[in-house]
């Protein structure tokens, strides 16, 4: 077993993933190899719905705003192919989670290699598939939807035995979270920075439980960021190619930084959009 806060079960990243990707081609260069193909240029022949989409995108991210609500763009009932197309040009970035949402319903999120484009899949408890989007924003309105129910305080009995340092970090978190408004600075703890014993760790598990958010982000080395069953308190790992953890913390915040898309996203995100339409779709 993995020390740390949070350790990933076995197999937990197959199911992080809308669209899983085996030993392929790197992300960019498979999304340019297929538009470039024969068939490619067959579907988009066929697939306007997919050209008029990617217009509605590029305009989408060419006014979003970091911290205001993203737009969604329903494809539930596009044709099969359109959804192949649009999984094609779109590819998948680097982050990638799922969300635990009211009645059983699941949503599985997959960042495209556009930061700040997502396509979001809504299943029901028999992980039958109910709405189909892609989504314009920092990070998809699922996730803050999951973490709105979290309880906004901490409570816990005394210290266990061999316990060192469970309670400061408690009393820490407890007051932070009070504190915390949306929009307010993050604060970090990182327990590397203090010795923390096994019953220490049990202990701050116990007391802060799993919450309904899960994201893996696979930019420089792997990331696993997960919300605890407090509001705003998250367990943020790296991780290094050994999947050994090299840094592990907690950040009381919104979302962690590491895993939304920033202004400057959108923008680079649409002028490769448009890239993309000028070059294959017109």
């Amino acid at each position: 077993m993995k020390a740390g806060f949070w350790v990933v079960p076995e197999g937990e990243d197959a199911a992080m993933t809308v669209m899983p990707v085996g030993a392929e081609p790197p992300l960019r260069a498979r999304k340019l190899n297929f538009l470039a193909t024969s068939s490619a240029e067959e579907m988009i022949r066929r697939c306007r719905r997919t050209a008029m989409l990617l217009s509605e995108l590029a305009d989408a991210l060419a006014v979003q705003k970091a911290d205001r609500p993203g737009r969604l763009f329903d494809i539930t009932d596009f044709p099969d192919d359109d959804k192949e197309l649009i999984a094609q040009t779109l590819g998948e970035g680097e982050v990638a989670g799922v969300a635990a949402l009211a009645n059983g319903i699941m949503a599985q999120m997959q960042e495209a290699v556009m930061a700040g484009v997502w396509r979001v899949r809504f299943t029901d408890g028999e992980g039958r598939l109910i709405a189909d989007y892609v989504e314009v924003a920092s990070i998809p309105a699922a996730v803050k939807q999951a973490c709105s129910a979290l309880p906004e305080s901490i409570s816990h009995g005394p210290a266990p035995t061999g316990a060192m340092n469970v309670m400061p970090v408690l009393t820490e978190i407890g007051d932070r979270i009070a504190r915390y408004s949306d929009g307010d600075p993050g604060h970090t703890i990182t327990f590397s920075l203090f010795p923390m014993s096994p019953e220490d760790m049990a202990f701050l598990q116990e007391t802060l439980g799993a919450g309904p958010v899960q994201l893996t982000s696979r930019g420089y080395g792997t990331c696993r960021i997960v919300v605890t069953g407090a509001r705003n308190v998250w367990s943020v790992q790296f991780y290094n190619a050994m999947d050994t953890i090299i840094l592990d913390t907690l950040e009381i915040c919104d979302i962690p930084s590491v895993a939304i898309a920033a202004e400057d996203d959108f923008r680079d995100s649409e002028a490769r959009l448009r890239e993309i339409e000028e070059a294959y779709f017109k």
